[in-house]
């Protein structure tokens, strides 16, 4: 995780403090922004979050009432379910040296534009679970009404919880979506096959579980540290015609594993379009 002082120009408004929002939240404080700078939108924050709150003495508020500063930040991370019904009251907060900065899926930057046309500035964003743990990564886009210091600062924001990366183009996101954003959820379903398969190979269930959940924790940790391509790794780990290469000619067959998720990223990308129409 970064640990760069961040410094605003003005209060951040934070829609949503749910497993995303609260996990940026914990990571804009570890990096030393000002409790005093935030201001939280949220009728019944999750437990671990309502104690960050307390702790850092920040009311969760159900309606922001208009203050004379406009927000410098309005970052959105609310479920798309209920995005229609805060953006009214939001709409009223921002002016147009405000960006709106946007972690929720399913929601183009044309949207923002329409229901929050008050503020200029509009920055998508698409980061994943890891943000918890300070490894997330982020794919951005802007609107071009967006500056290079509102840009810098949306990059600063996400750089709290892990790495940043910037897309040419919007139409990108939904791919991103499906690689990224969706695909911690991949790794743990392999996580949960792979135990699955212990089991099945005798192991007792406990066994095989931790076994399975420790093997793919320390690949991860390995494939982070490592300035290795996969690939490079994954040879490095496969003796000619050994253990490893037996399950390999399984999963790189024809129907093996390449195939499956490249049908699963389309169809997460394909999804991703339907909720953004």
């Amino acid at each position: 995780m970064r640990h760069d002082r961040i410094e605003l120009p003005g209060p951040l408004v934070l829609a949503g403090a749910g497993n995303m929002g609260g996990a940026l939240l914990a990571g804009w404080l570890e990096c030393g922004l000002s409790p005093r700078s935030i201001v939280v939108q949220d009728p019944s924050p999750p437990p671990p979050v309502a104690a960050l709150l307390q702790q850092h003495g920040i009311q969760a508020q159900t309606v922001i009432a208009p203050w004379p500063e406009p927000p410098a930040v309005l970052l959105m991370a609310v479920k798309p379910q209920v995005m229609d019904d805060v953006f009214p009251p939001l709409a009223r907060l921002v002016g147009r040296e405000t960006v709106v900065l946007s972690v929720a899926a399913g929601r183009t930057i044309a949207s923002y534009e329409k229901h929050l046309p008050a503020a200029g500035a509009v920055v998508r964003a698409m980061p994943n679970m890891a943000a918890s743990v300070g490894r997330a990564i982020t794919v951005l886009t802007a609107n071009a009404h967006a500056t290079r210091a509102q840009k810098a600062l949306c990059e600063t924001l996400l750089a709290a919880v892990g790495e940043v990366l910037w897309a040419a183009e919007e139409r990108l996101m939904d791919a991103v979506t499906a690689v990224s954003g969706s695909g911690p959820a991949y790794v743990f379903y392999l996580t949960e096959c792979l135990a699955e398969a212990g089991i099945k190979a005798g192991l007792e269930a406990q066994q095989a579980r931790k076994l399975a959940r420790a093997t793919v924790a320390g690949a991860g940790e390995l494939l982070f540290r490592s300035e290795l391509a996969p690939e490079v790794l994954r040879q490095n780990v496969t003796s000619p015609n050994g253990t490893t290469f037996a399950a390999l000619q399984v999963l790189m067959g024809e129907r093996g594993l390449a195939p499956l998720l490249a049908e699963a990223v389309a169809a997460a990308a394909r999804r991703s379009r339907e909720l953004s129409t």
